[in-house]
């Protein structure tokens, strides 16, 4: 199961809504998410929780390129 799906049901359960509009809110997130990340998450995001993997394939996300993205966001370098 790609992990949107895994999103879908944690929005559809939470919220207590249809899967088809917590399927709308998830992707309405990522797409909000996905535009304002710094690089490498942001432009990533989508294509990770679809299922498409990272550098590293296999389907699992680059978790040092993350990493890296992440400690750009609080003004450090990455790895």
């Amino acid at each position: 199961m790609a992990m949107i799906d895994e999103l879908v049901q944690q929005i559809s359960q939470r919220a207590g809504i249809p899967e088809d509009k917590a399927r709308t809110a998830a992707h309405a997130a990522v797409e909000f998410l996905d535009g304002r990340l710094p690089a490498p998450v942001g432009g990533n995001l989508k294509r990770l929780l679809d299922g498409g993997g990272g550098a590293g394939g296999g389907g699992m996300p680059d978790l040092g390129d993350i990493a890296g993205g992440l400690g750009g966001m609080f003004g450090k370098g990455g790895s």
